[in-house]
């Protein structure tokens, strides 16, 4: 079979076809994706979606079951750990405690036997890069968690790896610290032509550090895409839910018009996947949700149905409102869903709908518990049905 399928020309790392087991148990199903010389690709998934698994593959700690991992052209599926040159950074970040900055970043280059002068030079410009160079001869317990992170990166850029694997790196840091790190972390990346693969469970992390996020669930990938489009283009509900709030109503196709109840809302519809007649699901973020108090709705908004303002809560620079549909408004498709997977409630979520506005706006049209407003929506993504009770099996 020809060697080089699925490397496109700018892959520096390939995972080619994975799939992985544990006795009868399949924990990865055929996973596949490229990561370019610079890129960070994040997997992001719910644990026990295999995340770390696909991490310990590429890092020579598991044997996949099928396929192989390929990095820089060269096929490592059989090298052992030690062999690969992939550098793993873990939660702990594992520093020697009794050697300074200095001597933990040339650690890797000392038990290689390379020269010193060879060490000396390489370790003044790590220092350099990660910005340490005042602080080469403190200890780790005199850093910063921040700090640490940064003399780990540094330790392993040292043997220069082929791929840096970052697992869960900030999972035990505070929030703030977090996203301060994120950003550090995210320039250093930049300025490092390494690809670069870390692994989280927090949305909010993936869609900040990835230039790509794939989204894993139950050992496949669900989609992978820029945060942009998994964000506001979500392939599955699962994606949809997974990355935050999500709406979701069911509507009938008509023509190139969504039915829902007496609304009737323009769309373009991949002709393939739909048909007329058939039962979708329109998805939408709560910040795509527009709210009025007269009858007009501006140009450029989709009007949805008549709600009740049920509840309002202050969420930092946002007001969140849960509004409840009135009679009649959508979800008349026949299919009888009992479940939904949305972030809400089941038994609430049928017939609501979260939204958010900023302060700006809430302040401008106050809204009253029990008042009625139009409900319009700006953009949304259509989902077959099927699709959903397939992903609601597994």
């Amino acid at each position: 079979e020809p060697v080089n399928h699925a490397m496109s020309p700018a892959a520096a790392a390939s995972v080619v076809g994975i799939s992985k087991r544990f006795g009868k148990t399949s924990v990865l199903e055929n996973i596949s994706f490229d990561v370019a010389e610079g890129e960070v690709l994040v997997l992001l998934g719910a644990s026990g979606s295999g995340k770390t698994t696909i991490l310990r593959i590429i890092a020579g700690l598991e044997m996949p079951y099928t396929g192989k991992v390929i990095l820089h052209g060269k096929d490592v599926t059989e090298l052992p750990a030690r062999e690969r040159g992939v550098g793993v950074i873990f939660q702990s970040y594992a520093l020697f405690p009794k050697m300074t900055v200095e001597k933990n970043i040339g650690y890797g280059l000392k038990i290689r036997k390379r020269k010193r002068k060879e060490i000396r030079e390489t370790v003044k410009e790590l220092l350099q890069l990660v910005q340490l160079e005042e602080h080469r001869k403190k200890y780790p317990s005199q850093l910063s968690g921040g700090q640490q992170q940064r003399v780990a990166i540094a330790r392993t850029l040292a043997y220069k790896p082929e791929v840096l694997l970052f697992d869960e790196p900030y999972g035990a840091l505070d929030t703030q610290t977090r996203v301060h790190l994120r950003r550090e972390i995210r320039a250093l990346l930049r300025k490092v032509n390494v690809p670069s693969i870390f692994i989280t469970h927090d949305q909010e992390e993936a869609l900040e550090l990835g230039d790509r996020v794939a989204v894993l669930n139950v050992g496949h990938i669900e989609q992978i895409g820029t945060p942009f489009e998994i964000y506001n283009h979500p392939a599955t509900e699962y994606v949809a839910t997974f990355l935050g709030a999500a709406n979701l109503l069911e509507a009938t196709v008509r023509n190139s018009t969504l039915e829902l109840g007496t609304a009737r809302i323009p769309a373009q519809f991949d002709k393939g996947r739909f048909k007329d007649g058939d039962c979708v699901k329109i998805v939408f973020r709560p910040e795509d949700v527009s709210l009025s108090k007269s009858e007009f709705v501006r140009p450029g908004l989709h009007r949805v149905a008549t709600a009740l303002v049920e509840e309002i809560s202050f969420v930092g620079a946002y007001e969140r409102l849960r509004l409840r549909l009135e009679k009649g408004s959508g979800e008349e498709c026949s299919i009888d869903d009992s479940y939904y997977l949305t972030t809400d409630t089941p038994e609430s979520s049928a017939k609501s709908v979260i939204a958010t506005r900023p302060k700006p706006e809430a302040s401008a049209t106050k809204l009253h518990i029990g008042e009625r407003v139009i409900l319009s929506i700006t953009s949304f993504t259509v989902l077959p049905l099927s699709e959903n009770k397939k992903t609601l099996r597994e």
